[in-house]
């Protein structure tokens, strides 16, 4: 009998080895194969003197200038001190980040070289507060043997624990609330994640312990931001990413921007929270006195509807006062970053082909919850649901202006040139060979190839390079989004000028002086005013292609409250003229030779300007515009990627894209 029993114990825990062996060892095996141990093989596949780089460039310090300077920067980036850019084996630090900013190499997890063309003028970084004072907790002595255990695993890269750690948080997050009426958490997370459920702050005093841990991680965060910043030359804000976990991988994030030397002792979590209105209420009460600061939603694209919808994510809706407070707080949201980009979406409310780029999930099917495309997820639609709120409260909750990053995990700010891409998640996505490889049992909107693009930049127009400076000038929303290339954007409106604006001296002076800025707001003084003066004026990156046109992109709200919306293009470049039926440029024939990425012909403009009216234009209705400056085609990284594998570029993806940048909007505030 007691051989029987043995002999079904036996059975039984090979059977269990079989179940768990078959579900964990594809991941074990490609966990090995993109571990920073065997990256040096992988890196030995490509040769990256096939690909020609231009000679990084130097910092150009700039003067105060009442007419303003564009200065470029980064407010969405993570270092070692991420618990996910540590399981994807990145090493590099607070410090190296800083560095790097400035112009410094650095070596990928997957040992490629990065370095930027250009050094940033200024940067925030924006590690994930939930993660702060994990690793302090962990040094500390009496850590329970679960805690320790945690702290080990947390330790080791890799993507199986990468996996195993997602997977449990979004188990925890989406488990429903049992006080709460049914229905009310479905497919939302739970009012907030506790501190205690992770092991290393379980036991008795552990949670206190990890909250004093945490804000000694803060406060070395805000040392070193101060310590970096040089006004003038490179400026640092203290920042952090608030995180909450949604199911399937979605995004309901934001960037916690401060400015002022008397910053909160705490970074406040979707641990302390459960919602952004209490983010945001509870960045009020701390972050006072010599205090400020702004949010900055990420990956709109990959919320699932819920970013620009009237719901909050545990399924609250926004009474007035939320919306108030949305306002003061969130004046910008991230157009563009490696995981697409957040304008709109072909097939989602919106219907011209410039959608498409970089467009990573497909429209939702009846009934689809999340991994995909949500018409409540996109800047455009999201700006006109912001009209719909103004007409029912005499404000408009969602008059927000636009900025890109890069949402980088190695520790390079700003690195977003297409022919110098290492990918976003360490050893994962480096070197080029993992970055083209496909994940087995991934969704498409998750394998790198196909989600990922290079990221871009925030640019803001300031009069000088100082805190206060550049804040102001992203708080009043004079900002604007490039997806990588250094384009530089103005666009203004006013009345007080009209289309000679485009012979004079000094066109932005003149602009400045009879109109107002992107990110301004317009009111007509009655309501039969004629069209005020749009002027857009737009110039090349050097280091990139030519431009190839300009657009406006214009929505509105009739007297019925449906809102509408249109594209067309306002200039062309090489003497091209817009043709009157499509409101396109003709094609001027530019291209690129994929083999080399070098490109053919000299169509393009280096510059591009134009004073344009609005012939629809109607001052009973609130509108909005925003411009769009698209250069002439260029490589992807991924086509830069086949030619230093020696192989051809992969069809699912386009071998090259058309670069662009994206102003922050104007309003038209009608008088009634």
């Amino acid at each position: 009998m007691l051989k029987k029993i043995l002999l079904g114990f036996a059975a039984l825990f090979l059977l269990a080895v079989a179940v768990v062996g078959w579900r964990v060892w594809p991941i074990y095996q490609l966990s090995r194969e993109i571990s920073p141990s065997t990256a040096p093989d992988d890196y030995a596949k490509q040769d990256d003197s096939r690909v020609q780089l231009p000679t990084p460039r130097a910092l150009e310090p700039r003067h105060f200038d009442p007419l303003k300077n564009v200065y470029w920067g980064e407010v969405h980036v993570h270092t070692v001190e991420s618990l996910d850019a540590v399981l994807f084996g990145t090493t590099a630090t607070i410090e190296d980040a800083y560095r790097f900013a400035r112009g410094e190499p650095l070596r990928s997890p997957g040992g490629e070289l990065m370095q930027l063309s250009r050094p940033l003028d200024f940067m925030a970084i924006t590690d994930h507060a939930e993660g702060f004072g994990l690793g302090t907790r962990c040094a500390e002595p009496d850590l329970r043997l679960a805690g320790r255990a945690m702290c080990g695993f947390m330790r080791t890269p890799g993507f199986a624990a990468a996996t195993f750690l997602r997977n449990r948080q979004t188990r925890m997050a989406v488990e429903p609330d049992p006080t709460q009426p049914a229905g009310v958490y479905r497919n939302r997370p739970r009012s907030r994640q506790q501190r205690e459920d992770n092991p290393i702050c379980g036991g008795e005093g552990g949670r206190e312990r990890c909250l004093r841990a945490g804000r000694s991680d803060w406060a070395r965060y805000i040392e070193l931001a101060d310590r970096h910043n040089e006004p003038g030359v490179f400026t640092t804000f203290a920042g952090y990413e608030f995180s909450p976990v949604l199911e399937g991988a979605g995004k309901h994030h934001r960037n916690v921007i401060f400015n002022g030397d008397d910053l909160p002792a705490h970074a406040i979590s979707s641990q302390d929270v459960g919602s952004a209105t209490e983010l945001w209420r509870g960045l009020e009460e701390t972050c006072t006195g010599r205090c400020d600061f702004l949010t900055i939603p990420h990956n709109m694209n990959k919320g699932w509807g819920l970013f620009y919808s009237r719901h909050t994510w545990d399924g609250d809706t926004y009474s007035e006062d939320d919306w108030r407070l949305r306002m003061r707080r969130e004046p910008l949201a991230e157009m563009y970053q490696v995981k697409g980009t957040s304008e709109c979406a072909l097939g989602v409310g919106a219907t011209d082909e410039e959608c498409a780029f970089e467009q990573v999930l497909e429209p939702c099917e009846q009934g689809q919850e999340t991994g995909c495309a949500f018409e409540s997820s996109f800047a455009r639609q999201g700006l006109q649901i912001g009209m719909q709120l103004e007409r029912e409260y005499g404000f408009n909750p969602l008059a927000f202006g636009f900025v890109a990053a890069t949402d980088a995990h190695n520790a390079n700010p700003g690195d977003v040139e297409e022919w110098d891409f290492p990918g976003k998640v360490g050893a994962v996505s480096s070197p080029a060979v993992r970055r083209l490889r496909t994940r087995p049992g991934a969704e498409p909107h998750n394998q790198i190839l196909t989600d990922h693009g290079s990221g871009g930049l925030a640019a803001v127009w300031a009069e000088e390079n100082t805190r206060d400076a550049i804040f102001a000038g992203m708080k009043r929303r004079e900002a604007y989004a490039t997806s990588g290339p250094r384009i530089v954007l103005r666009f203004f409106a006013g009345w007080g000028f009209d289309a000679a604006i485009a012979d004079a001296r000094n066109p932005v002076a003149v602009a400045t002086e009879g109109g107002i800025p992107m990110g301004g707001v317009l009111r007509p003084e009655d309501e039969g005013a004629g069209s005020p003066t749009f002027f857009v004026w737009a110039g090349a990156d050097l280091m990139s292609a030519p431009l190839q046109r300009i657009q406006i992109v214009k929505g509105w709200i009739d007297a019925e409250g449906e809102t509408h919306e249109w594209v067309r293009d306002v200039v062309c470049a090489d003497g091209l003229e817009v043709d009157p039926n499509t409101l396109r440029c003709p094609d001027n024939g530019a291209s690129v030779d994929t083999r080399s990425c070098q490109t053919r012909g000299e169509s393009g403009a280096r510059q591009l300007m134009v004073a344009w009216q609005d012939e629809d234009f109607d001052a009973s209705q609130g509108a909005f515009y925003y411009v769009r400056a698209i250069q002439n085609p260029t490589c992807r990284w991924s086509t830069y990627d086949a030619i230093r594998l020696g192989i051809e570029p992969d069809p699912r993806v386009p071998a090259t894209i058309r670069e662009r940048a994206w102003s922050s909007p104007i309003w038209i505030d009608p008088p009634s």
